[in-house]
């Protein structure tokens, strides 16, 4: 065999699929067949081979059990099954027992199989390439190391607090001073706040800023998660401690060793995963499940409360000597009504990132439209924005963003520039004349209305049931204007 192509084996019970497949492509590799597991296991042995594709439904041995034991006896070989079937179950089975790199079906095309093959290939060398490189890299001089440090040092920096977005006058810019002043002492850290407010953000800004900069950071939410699962997340597992696991599993408490856990939703813990965590917050040592053995762990712990624990240790519903071994020291993160100087650059922020995610190029948000989302209260914070900003880039027609986009409750519920307008619940059970507060209302579904329809005046009128000259009235009544007008007239019709 030619030493300058790959050699790659082709496994199938069906002398027609192999010959098909060996003439798809042996113009580009080596190709070795075999019709069942112990046939392919004897090539194995006696060739290098860089890409096996095996067919699923085999006599005898599978193709998800035949390419297990090639991933435990020849690691580096990338691995593709061929099947006909799509059951759930069985490409479940081949991701994780067998490690596979990729799924092909039947009827496949000559073009795919060689395209497959060609970066199965390309996958084999580099992979290859990266271990050589791993081993040169014990023998580097200290002038490449000093640049590896600098490399590493850039990605800290990238990582750390100038990821934490703010204006220059924000109310966040006393907590994250603070947060720097403790990123650098190796102790716990309790970070309050409402969710969505960013405080997994704060605390991996914070870890990146440490000593500890170059070691793990693992996060976990512990909301809403069983104790079993969530002590297995932590502490790990023997082999066969859990059913249906084969494998010893490590904890992040152990995968952090050096480095930190950022723990999510620690108001939520139960009395008895209060307790377990008590004893590694003040000891440093575990035991996972179904072992004996006590196991050490040198790992930093930040947590985070969507509330404050005071109240919770003082009734009795949070352990106080856990509370005073994770509440070293305290942050309180504000939420995003108590920061609306954040909220242009944050909002712009998340538009260009889903603009990225979704690749439809924008240029950004209008001030109209920035003015109005500064105007609400956002009470699921960063992630409602978030939310917000995706649906406004899916129905965007103009790389400028226009309030017309903003969604209805938005608009309605923006505030006036001396904060008079309140939502329609504040206004339903709020104080003040009949009057007063349905005039309220009515001038926040004016204005919704007009900026929604780009103030074109008869289409608002139709919709509301108004002639335009009622319409006007009411505009001039309550002045309510047009963007970038100084009167409070507008387009008639578009």
């Amino acid at each position: 065999m030619s030493e300058n192509l790959p050699t790659i084996l082709l496994i199938d019970d069906e002398e027609h699929s192999l010959a098909a497949m060996r003439m798809a492509l042996e113009d580009d590799f080596e190709c070795l067949t075999a019709t069942g597991a112990d046939a392919a296991k004897a090539l194995m042995e006696e060739h290098f081979v860089q890409v096996i594709f095996c067919d699923q439904r085999m006599p005898g041995k599978t193709g998800v059990d035949f390419l297990t034991e090639v991933r435990d006896r020849w690691p580096e070989t990338v691995r593709i099954i061929i099947t006909g079937y799509t059951e759930t179950n069985d490409m479940i089975a081949a991701i994780n027992e067998a490690g596979i790199y990729q799924f092909l079906t039947k009827p496949w095309h000559p073009d795919h199989l060689v395209m497959t093959a060609k970066n199965a290939g390309d996958l084999f060398r580099l992979n290859r390439e990266h271990d050589q490189m791993s081993l040169e890299m014990r023998y580097l001089s200290r002038s490449v190391e000093s640049k590896l440090e600098d490399h590493r040092r850039a990605l800290r920096e990238g990582l750390g607090f100038e990821n934490v977005l703010r204006s220059p006058n924000s109310p966040l810019n006393a907590v994250v001073a603070q947060a720097r002043q403790f990123a650098s002492f190796d102790v716990p850290v309790l970070i309050t706040g409402e969710p969505g407010t960013g405080k997994a953000a704060l605390a991996r800004a914070m870890h990146y800023s440490s000593l500890r900069s170059d070691k793990p950071f693992y996060e976990i939410n512990c909301t809403s998660v069983d104790d079993d699962i969530l002590e297995m997340e932590l502490f790990g597992a023997k082999r066969g401690a859990v059913a249906g696991q084969q494998t010893q599993k490590l904890g992040l408490l152990r995968k952090a060793d050096q480095g930190t856990v950022f723990l999510n939703g620690i108001s939520e813990l139960s009395p008895r995963m209060q307790l377990v965590l008590s004893r590694f917050a003040e000891e440093g040592a575990f035991r996972p499940l179904g072992s004996h053995e006590m196991i050490r762990s040198d790992v930093r712990l930040l947590v985070g409360s969507d509330r404050e624990l005071r109240q919770d240790v003082a009734e009795g519903r949070f352990r106080s000597d856990l509370y005073f071994a994770l509440a070293k020291a305290t942050l309180s993160v504000p939420p995003l009504n108590a920061r609306p100087e954040d909220l242009p650059i944050l909002a712009q922020n998340l538009l260009f990132e889903a603009s990225k995610a979704h690749g439809k190029p924008v240029h950004g948000l209008s001030d109209d439209a920035v003015q109005f989302l500064q105007g609400y209260s956002w009470p699921g914070n960063l992630r409602e924005l978030e939310n917000e900003l995706v649906r406004m880039l899916i129905f965007s027609q103009d790389p400028l963003l226009g309030p017309e986009l903003i969604s209805r409750h938005i608009l309605q519920a923006s505030p006036l520039p001396d904060k008079t307008d309140q939502s329609v619940d504040m206004v339903l059970v709020g104080e003040g004349t009949l009057k007063d507060r349905v005039e309220l209302i009515e001038m926040r579904i004016l204005r919704e209305t007009l900026t929604r329809l780009k103030w074109n005046k008869s289409r608002a009128a139709n919709e509301l049931g108004l002639s335009r000259v009622g319409l006007r009235a009411k505009i001039e009544r309550y002045g309510i204007a047009e963007p970038d007008k100084t009167g409070a007239g507008g387009n008639e019709e578009e």
